[in-house]
């Protein structure tokens, strides 16, 4: 299925070591060219969606490290955290869902069945926070926890799987068409993959609705 795009690899000398393999969903463009600015696209976007993927996990790491050592500054953080939680957790759940569908409906990355249990958790929160944004309701950052939770122990659960550290679920195959929940289509850095994407962002989430719910300002 993928032999058009590797056709156009070859033609227009793009490095054959890009770390994911797309499987169209339209059938092959006619213009080369055409294809290779995809294939870049797809792969700069990839290599964005990575990168804040590390800024967003150094910056959760810094802020554990400071929470367990007490620093004096770390109140007015969580104050500063809570009284944006909304706006923080809207743009985060905004980016996720975007992220996911230009992964499925343009890079063609046929979404597994633990993804789409993942999807669930994410795209309400859009429409959630959207609204509390609207309404000035930080009650709703409640709300969100339960999904981000969730959210985190599946996307954990499925980074787990691809790395063959736990067993995947008998239903976790080919099923209508999609892809297993084993299969790694994106590895960037060594150790990023989509699943830890949707973690990350999970766990961003969780940590700022958990600020917000906890710190009074």
């Amino acid at each position: 299925m993928a032999e058009w795009l590797k056709a156009a690899v070859l033609k227009t000398a793009i490095p054959a070591t890009v770390s994911w393999v797309r499987i169209p969903l339209s059938p092959p463009y006619k213009n080369v060219s055409s294809r290779c600015i995809l294939i870049k696209m797809i792969d700069l976007i990839i290599k964005l969606l990575s990168f804040l993927v590390i800024v967003s996990q150094i910056g959760i790491v810094f802020y554990l490290i400071f929470f367990i050592l007490k620093l004096n500054f770390i109140r007015k953080l969580n104050i500063l955290i809570s009284k944006n939680a909304l706006f923080l957790s809207f743009v985060i759940a905004f980016i996720a869902t975007l992220g996911s569908l230009f992964l499925s409906n343009v890079a063609g990355f046929f979404p597994c069945e633990l993804c789409w249990f993942q999807r669930i958790m994410i795209y309400p929160q859009v429409l959630l926070f959207g609204l509390a944004l609207w309404r000035k309701d930080n009650k709703m950052l409640l709300y969100g926890l339960p999904f981000s939770l969730l959210g985190m122990f599946l996307s954990g659960y499925h980074y787990l799987i691809q790395f063959q550290i736990l067993p995947a679920a008998t239903t976790c195959s080919f099923i209508n068409g999609a892809t297993s929940c084993a299969h790694i289509a994106v590895l960037e850095f060594g150790y990023i993959t989509i699943p830890l994407m949707a973690f990350t962002a999970f766990l961003l989430l969780f940590l700022i609705q958990a600020i917000g719910v906890k710190t009074k300002t």
